[in-house]
């Protein structure tokens, strides 16, 4: 186990910054490139149990809006994607302590365990964003994301990878 000692978010991207340049901080993010496998799964912004990030106060009102306002439906890993699978110009992104989903690509192996049909929209954008090679997913979860796909289609959908579901 390597520990990370940094917070879920930094309040300042300055900050954020300043700690990539901490001994101890780049040595856990070096182990990170050299992974082979990486296991996570999708943060839900809606639905009767926010995840995590959404609920431990990480994020302050004025936060959350930005992230209303930005079209953000979940994250992966901390950084916050849109439906289509985009990510890079979200503002809130420059603060999180999570790799990018850029950087996810770099892994070879990238198994996504979802539950709840609350993460069926996370999970299309997450899909959309090709950070899933291999999904591990209950059925509710299953037949909504099926539905999201046959109603949407391929409508915004933003970057393609191998984990894209097709029918």
């Amino acid at each position: 186990m390597h520990y990370f000692p940094v917070p879920a978010f930094f309040d300042f991207p300055e900050t954020k910054a300043a700690m990539w340049r901490e001994r101890s901080v780049r040595r856990v993010i070096e182990v990170q490139g050299r992974a082979d496998i990486a296991l996570f799964s999708v943060g839900a912004v809606a639905g009767a149990i926010p995840s995590h990030v959404y609920a431990a106060g990480y994020l302050d009102d004025d936060d959350v809006r930005t992230l209303e306002v930005e079209g953000v439906v979940g994250d992966v890993c901390t950084v916050f994607l849109r439906a289509d699978g985009s990510y890079r110009d979200v503002v809130l992104n420059q603060r999180a302590t999570g790799p990018t989903p850029e950087e996810l690509h770099r892994i070879p192996r990238r198994v996504c365990v979802v539950a709840g049909d609350n993460k069926a929209v996370p999970l299309l954008a997450a899909l959309r964003a090709g950070v899933v090679t291999d999904l591990v997913v209950d059925e509710v979860t299953a037949l909504r994301l099926l539905s999201l796909v046959s109603t949407q289609g391929a409508a915004g959908r933003h970057e393609t990878g191998p984990g894209v579901a097709r029918r």
